[in-house]
């Protein structure tokens, strides 16, 4: 039990430091955005994972020789009322420790949803009290504001883009196309609850800068995959004229309200910039086999922890 919280203690620390750090300064994210976001998401999962594991491993050691038996061991105390030898103050700060973070994320993730849930709601009914349709596109609604304003609005029934008069009367029709394909691609891509789960992270942690890093870089890589759709209707230069005409006047994050990003507070993380020069300069995507690369190493990471806790 000891090697075993030891070793998920080294995966913990590695993948909330180093390995995170390294993947937000490599240069080839932007190349296939798609790779990297599945390698954020199984970063924060096994770090997770194994920072409680390892927590609870340390903790478990006096009870059992491994995991289940720790486990069933330690029902059995607390019924009992007892402790078995050799139990330090140590080893019950690990097994609360492990209790308090494992509790905390999750409430906090169930507290994410259900605040955001009940945000889009609110923000649908003022949406469908102030706006009015877009003349042939479907699920596009206008509301009457001189800022160039554009976002999508996930619903579980229903769903909107929402654009500005003013945002109509900036871009051309080309450009309008680009836009309402981009938003489009954040709704039916579901990106809102990937960027859910990690301000869910960061709100929960706030105090961790991987937090911050990673809520950050995945917002940047989202934005990039539905650009990417919008790629797919109109040229490159045209999104990217479109992409700073918007956002150089305002910026809305995926779920319908102003976005909270920043490596600091006099330093707001720029969404904008890095879109514009991808598309401006573009560069080929990373090779093919890339992707069963990455997907079998997203897997390998999640199962490594689950593996060390069950079987050793």
């Amino acid at each position: 039990m000891f090697g075993t919280a030891v070793a998920l203690m080294v995966v913990a620390v590695l993948l909330a430091g180093p390995v995170p750090i390294w993947l937000a300064q490599a240069g080839w994210p932007s190349r296939s955005p798609a790779i990297a976001l599945v390698l954020w998401q199984s970063f924060a999962l096994a770090g997770g994972l194994s920072m409680i594991g390892s927590l609870l491993s340390f903790g478990l050691i006096p009870f059992g020789e491994n995991l289940l038996d720790g486990i069933r061991s330690l029902a059995g105390h607390l019924f009992t009322g007892t402790l078995p030898a050799g139990t330090s103050f140590g080893s019950v700060l690990m097994l609360c420790a492990a209790l308090i973070l494992g509790s905390h994320l999750l409430l906090n993730l169930a507290a994410t949803l259900s605040r955001a849930q009940r945000q889009h709601r609110r923000h649908r009914h003022l949406i469908g009290l102030l706006s009015e349709p877009l003349p042939h596109h479907s699920g596009t609604l206008v509301i009457e504001h001189d800022a160039p304003v554009a976002y999508c609005l996930p619903g579980a029934t229903r769903s909107a883009t929402v654009l500005s008069r003013g945002l109509l009367q900036l871009l051309d029709a080309d450009q309008l196309r680009g836009v309402i394909a981009h938003e489009r691609a954040h709704l039916l891509q579901q990106h809102h609850l990937v960027l859910l789960a990690f301000k869910s992270w960061h709100s929960a942690l706030p105090w961790f800068p991987i937090a911050n890093r990673a809520e950050n870089a995945v917002a940047l890589l989202i934005e990039m995959l539905a650009d990417d759709q919008a790629r797919r209707v109109i040229d490159d230069r045209t999104l990217a004229t479109a992409i700073a005409l918007v956002g150089s006047a305002h910026q809305v994050d995926l779920l319908g309200t102003d976005v909270e990003l920043a490596d600091g507070p006099d330093h707001p993380f720029d969404l904008v910039t890095p879109r514009v020069r991808r598309l401006i300069t573009p560069q080929a995507p990373l090779p093919r086999s890339a992707a069963p690369i990455a997907s079998a190493a997203a897997a390998a990471l999640l199962l490594l922890p689950t593996l060390l806790l069950f079987l050793t």
